[in-house]
Parts: structure tokens; sequence; C-alpha cells
């Protein structure tokens, strides 16, 4: 699959839907997609209790902000739990450059699994779109699998829909870490 530079947007919105074509909104508020990283909603990212109880240790806010598509929390929010916070300021359109994002999203859950115990919840509002999409490419750029791998292992463990504009920013990270030479053969 490397050895392709990327399958087309629709092939890879085929691996998101049921064999009717059809996306499935998430059956629960989070899902363990790798081990020690939860993709989820925002209604677990708020219950600082639900979060300890889950032993996370890291927070990735996909949709930091104070708009209706946002979940307005921060640092101080998390203050006094033990939890890092991360927020990275994206919104969940086609247009949106979350790619400038990449490289800072997919290093802080690299340093949070990098800790004995460590734990991330990466989270966006609904846990649809673009929380997946930054693990999607934490699977690319630390676990070295391409954009087909790493999509159907995410959406293997939850119902996940990242816009087409996302879809084609993993295509492109997709090309240049074939040009590189450091995706796996799959």
């Amino acid at each position: 699959m490397s050895g392709q530079i990327c399958l087309s947007l629709q092939q890879l919105n085929d691996l998101l839907t049921d064999e009717s074509g059809l996306y499935s909104w998430p059956t629960k508020h989070y899902h363990e997609v790798y081990p020690r990283i939860y993709v989820g909603n925002a209604f677990v990212a708020t219950n600082v209790l639900r979060l300890k109880r889950l032993g996370i240790t890291h927070i990735l806010n996909a949709a930091e902000g104070n708009s209706f598509m946002h979940v307005n929390t921060n640092a101080e929010f998390y203050s006094g739990s033990g939890i890092t916070y991360h927020g990275i300021p994206a919104n969940d359109t086609d247009h949106f450059d979350l790619s400038v994002f990449f490289e800072e999203a997919t290093d802080f859950i690299a340093k949070a699994l990098a800790y004995k115990n460590g734990k991330v919840y990466v989270h966006c509002r609904e846990g649809y779109s673009r929380s997946p999409t930054l693990v999607i490419a934490y699977l690319m750029l630390w676990q070295n699998l391409d954009v087909h791998t790493a999509l159907a292992m995410v959406r293997h463990k939850r119902e996940i829909g990242p816009n087409d504009g996302f879809l084609r920013q993993l295509c492109i990270l997709n090309q240049r870490l074939v040009t590189e030479g450091r995706l796996c053969n799959q």
C-alpha cells in the first residue's frame, strides 16, 4: 500500500462507511483506538473525575475555543488534576488546514505515551472528525503506518468521519512520508 501515493478520497471514504455507503455516529462517548490512546467527545473531556477513573494523564483538545463547534477547556480547567493539557484551535470544515498542527499534536501524543502509565484522551466536540484525524496522523508519523492502514485501524475501534479536507491532508502527509521513505511496506 505504501508504494501507492495515496488512495483516492472515495477509497478512504469507503473505509468509513458501511455496506450501504452510510456513515455511523459513535456508539460510545470514547473508545481506545490504539493502546493508551483514546478518542472521544467533549462530554468525557469536561468530566475530570471520569478522566481520572480512566487513568488519563494527558488531554489533547482538537477543538480548543469557545464557539459552538469548539470545546472551551484549557490547562486551567485541568489544574490540580495531574492531567497535562494541550489545545489545538481547529475548525471542522473542509477548508481548515489541520495539517499545520500534525507535528505539534503527534509530538504531544508521543510524549504522553513515553510516560510509564501515560494515557492520552484526544477529543473534539464529537470525537468524529478532528480528533481521529490527529490520531491517524500520529499513527502515520510515529508508527510508520500508511494512511489506509492507520485510518482502518482507528475506524475498526470507533465510528469516525473525518471531513474530505482532512482526508486530503492525510493523503498529502502519506505522499510526503512515501517520498521520504518513512512508511513500512504493508
